[in-house]
């Protein structure tokens, strides 16, 4: 409603009339800031009653205004669109291209060969995408599907979707919130947010306004958000929004219009096969002309540079990559990483920030009791987590904690003060209830104290639960005798205020809570009250008998600091985004080392509120000093991915709730949680680590790096054969000699004695070193200068040798008739075997071939062995013979095929052998050309 609309009369909701064309009620509202309005004025804004709820009637109305409590799914990609997508790549077009053509000049089988290789590599692609646009369906499953309400004074269970704005809504322990709304009633009411907020603890909401009009959703303890779970208690709320106008589909929204981002390898792959086109139109151009221009016959020059074409073209190039990726994704499985978007695989290895939560992922989401402070005493508990294994010490020394009078009335305040229970199942111990509550139950039962026995001799009489001014949480006991304690946990700062203490006590006792708060510390103080037989309320608040403190943490994953080490030195920025505040995420980031760069310098810790209003110059400046996110809203989540890809960064997210699912599209690798991970998020992601352990994360990094160096090795490999086949064929032409390959040998050394060895190089072993590198430069091309310069004088040496075998070949059998088909199929195996032996040389610049590496990759023999018989039979089987225009050989005719197949492997193993004579060591590469580059510097956005 607008601003001047007057107040409507409680008892009478709904006599203000509205335009037919009037927008939604709950969109009107959208500006209004509902947490920090007293109950009455949203209940007068809302045209609400807080007694018998709406009317039937009214309801009806509002409904047809606003739509259903539902959230609307944007459509996603059809099958169809998903098959075409498979061919928008430049590489198949001019595969494509060069079929057309291929069956216009009425070569059929390679075209048929080039058909079968597209489809192929389609399907392979189709098959791993199919399910990538399902991700708003899922959010849609997060929607209530029943909901109680009050209506005309009765309470209802209806259609979550039939709620609208200004219904009075019911809520309980077990149930999901079915729309956003203000709190009206709370008892002891606790909500899990952490799909919404990232926030681990459930927290608890009250009906009192919150203050600030700027909270963030985790601070906003009067309001209640679609789908999210009631732990505890039970409560009332007055609808303030549904459908895609609530928190949920706000998110829904923002997956939507968030943007998947091509990976660097999809980019770079599109750029190469730019440039191919080009260079296959340039060589047919200059063939077709040339030897026109000799006085050839136009369609035979023509078929001629179509052949040429198709030498330039490495057509198992999209297959092997695709190959090499679908092998990335077995291997990163067993490890536990799953991805969900082949072509992502390889953006793990350029990732260059990876952008974690911290609980579950950095920590094992389990709070444990880890001090108490009794009097001038501390106390220490061993164990971590629920398991009831763990001592207690002092200065080093156990002690019995059961014979310890303090300590045990502590540990007795803790788990009768208490609503959390521990369950046993499986074998495993866990936590029905507030994680917090649930430690101190666990820290009760490390000493031997059983809370049940304890419940029964102290028999509970009464409970204050959880208040958000007083912040402590009181229970009245009676005891066997009849007289009544009171045990009390709460907030230091305002429980220690309520005890007999003196002020020089008070002020050592608020030092110790800051001391053991500054080490990532929950901390609650403890005390208690005997009460008399006819006490008062009053007598819960004051003249309290303080006990002590009792600080616990959610303790970090034991390999989750060696992990964030090994992405230093890697140089992986390693940014925390939580829900947590700013203090607590300090120190985790401090104890994890997330708190400085490679340098030592100190990254900030940012809170969500000074990322408000932010402009372009403010993003950057966060983006390239944070180290820390504290109390991000999605929106937040999603700038802080878009500031740091605009720069120049390629950004890994992982998240786990349905507020990260924007973030997690929007970025370059999306991680979500297997174990407790939502299925939004699971969709929206392109990787699922089945653990949720950073660890794995980086090990998929290292994976992904690895898989890179293979793909350049194999890129490598593929580009110098295929300027041997160029260059043998355009050689031949220029100086007036007949074409030494038909089209068909062409297409079969692309499709065997390529693909073959070329698989077996994107299986290439690690090298021990691959995590000391930096990242390599996301904009560098997947062809170097110097890569370029390697394969054109590798290639070369190739085709002069494929050369000489054809030119002795013409020699002794002629160049007409039979015998020039002996002469080219010398020259046609020579070109195979040589680039099958030119396999070992592409492993590595400057190792040599025949190092202690030889049989490192089995793989590679295996394809070699594999290749050599697949060309004898090439040779030798008649229907082959017909196909690929050979013919059988004479021994004399091997001897100049094996010298000449030989002869580039002596001639690089000496290149190499200067290169590691001349080179200093730091500037030797382990593996096959690269382009790592040390950092990555900002560029702006396209």
């Amino acid at each position: 409603m607008p601003e001047d609309t007057p107040p409507v009369s409680a008892s009478s909701p709904g006599k203000l009339a509205r335009s037919a064309s009037a927008p939604p009620r709950d969109e009107l509202a959208q500006s209004v800031v509902w947490h920090s309005m007293s109950v009455s004025d949203v209940r007068q804004r809302l045209e609400a009653d807080t007694t018998r709820g709406l009317s039937e009637v009214e309801a009806a109305k509002r409904l047809k205004a606003d739509g259903p409590n539902v959230l609307a799914t944007t459509r996603g990609r059809s099958v169809f669109s998903i098959f075409i997508h498979q061919f928008k790549s430049l590489m198949v077009l001019l595969l494509l291209a060069a079929t057309a053509v291929s069956f216009v000049l009425g070569e059929h089988v390679e075209a048929g060969a080039i058909l079968i290789v597209i489809v192929l590599n389609a399907g392979i692609g189709f098959f791993i995408e199919w399910k990538a646009e399902r991700t708003l369906s899922a959010l849609h499953t997060q929607s209530v599907q029943t909901a109680h309400v009050l209506r005309d004074g009765a309470e209802r269970q209806i259609d979550g979707a039939e709620l609208v704005a200004g219904d009075l809504v019911s809520v309980a322990a077990g149930v999901r919130v079915p729309a956003d709304g203000r709190v009206v009633e709370s008892v002891r009411l606790q909500i899990e947010e952490a799909a919404l907020t990232g926030e681990s603890q459930a927290v608890v909401k009250v009906s009192d306004a919150v203050d600030d009009q700027n909270a963030s959703l985790g601070d906003r303890i009067d309001m209640v958000y679609m789908g999210t779970a009631v732990t505890d208690g039970h409560g009332l709320y007055l609808i303030t929004a549904t459908g895609n106008r609530t928190e949920m589909g706000k998110i829904g929204k923002l997956i939507a219009e968030a943007v998947t981002r091509a990976t660097p390898l999809e980019r770079k792959l599109s750029r190469l096969s730019t440039w191919l086109i080009g260079i296959v139109f340039l060589l047919t151009f200059i063939i077709v002309l040339a030897g026109w221009w000799r006085g050839g016959e136009f369609l035979q020059m023509l078929e001629v540079g179509i052949s040429l074409a198709i030498a330039a073209v490495p057509e198992g190039l999209a297959a092997v990559t695709t190959m090499t990726l679908a092998l990335g994704m077995q291997r990163m499985a067993k490890q536990g990483a799953i991805m969900r978007r082949l072509a992502a695989v390889e953006t793990l290895g350029s990732t260059t920030v990876i952008c974690t939560d911290k609980t579950g992922t950095l920590t094992k989401n389990e709070m444990t009791v880890r001090a108490f402070i009794l009097g001038q005493r501390r106390i220490t508990v061993t164990g971590s987590g629920y398991a009831l294994e763990g001592e207690f010490q002092i200065d080093g020394k156990t002690i019995d904690a059961r014979s310890d009078e303090a300590l045990a009335l502590a540990l007795r305040i803790g788990a009768l003060c208490n609503d959390a229970k521990l369950e046993h199942a499986k074998g495993k111990e866990g936590v029905l209830g507030d994680p917090t509550e649930g430690a101190l139950i666990v820290a009760a039962e490390k000493a031997g104290f059983k809370q049940e026995a304890w419940r029964s001799e102290y028999e509970r009489v009464r409970e204050l639960p959880f208040d958000s001014e007083k912040k402590r949480m009181v229970t009245v006991h009676r005891l066997a005798d009849g007289h009544h304690v009171a045990y009390v946990k709460g907030s230091p700062g305002n429980l220690i205020e309520a005890c007999r203490l003196t002020p020089e006590e008070r002020k050592q006792f608020l030092e110790l809570n800051l001391e053991l708060a500054s080490k990532a510390m929950r901390v609650l103080a403890l005390a208690y009250r005997e009460l008399p037989a006819n006490y008062d309320e009053a007598m819960l608040d004051q003249d309290l008998t303080y006990v002590g403190l009792v600080g616990m943490e959610d303790p970090l994953r034991e390999e989750a600091q060696a992990a964030i080490a090994t992405c230093l030195q890697a140089g992986i920025r390693t940014i925390m985004i939580t829900g947590d505040q700013p203090a607590t995420a300090s120190e985790i980031a401090r104890q994890l080392g997330i708190d400085q760069d490679a340098g030592g310098q100190a990254r900030k810790a940012v809170h969500g509120r000074d990322l408000t209003g932010l402009d372009a110059a403010g993003w950057q400046h966060i983006a390239a000093n944070a180290g820390v996110f504290a109390r991000v809203s999605p929106e937040q989540k999603l700038q802080i991915v878009e500031a740091l890809q605009r720069a120049g960064e390629i950004v890994a997210m992982t998240g786990d709730g349905v507020n990260d699912a924007p973030a997690l599209k929007q970025a370059d690798i999306g991680i979500a949680m297997g174990q407790k991970g939502t299925e939004v998020a699971k969709e929206t992601s392109s990787m699922i680590i089945t653990d949720d352990n950073f660890t794995t994360i980086v090990g998929a990094v290292e994976q992904g790096r690895v898989i890179y160096a293979n793909i350049v090795k194999f890129i490598y490999y593929l580009f110098s054969c295929n300027t041997a086949e160029i260059l043998t064929v355009f050689v031949a032409i220029m100086i007036g000699w007949p074409v030494p390959l038909v089209a068909l040998q062409i297409l079969w050394l692309n499709m065997v004695t390529d693909v073959f060895p070329a698989l077996a190089l994107a299986v290439e072993p690690s090298a021990p070193d691959m995590m000391k590198e930096a990242p390599r430069d996301p904009r560098a091309p997947v062809v170097s200068l110097s890569m370029a310069g390697l394969i054109v004088w590798q290639g070369a040496v190739l085709a002069v040798f494929t050369l000489i075998a054809f030119a002795i070949g013409m020699r002794w059998h002629g160049a007409q008739g039979a015998g020039l088909r002996v002469a080219m199929t010398m020259s046609f195996t020579t070109l195979a075997l040589v680039q099958v032996f030119h396999a070992f040389n592409a492993r590595s610049q400057t190792r040599s071939a025949f190092g202690s590496g030889l049989f490192a990759n089995g793989w590679l023999w295996g394809a070699v062995l594999g290749c050599i018989l697949l060309q004898l039979a090439a040779i030798y089987i008649p229907l082959l013979q017909r196909v690929l225009h050979t013919t059988p050989l004479a021994t004399a005719d091997w001897a100049v095929i094996v010298a000449c197949s030989l002869a580039p492997v002596a001639i690089s193993e000496l290149v190499k052998l200067v290169r590691r004579a001349v080179l200093p060591s730091d500037k030797r590469t382990s593996g096959a050309p690269a382009n790592a580059s040390p950092k990555v510097t900002p560029v702006s956005s396209t």
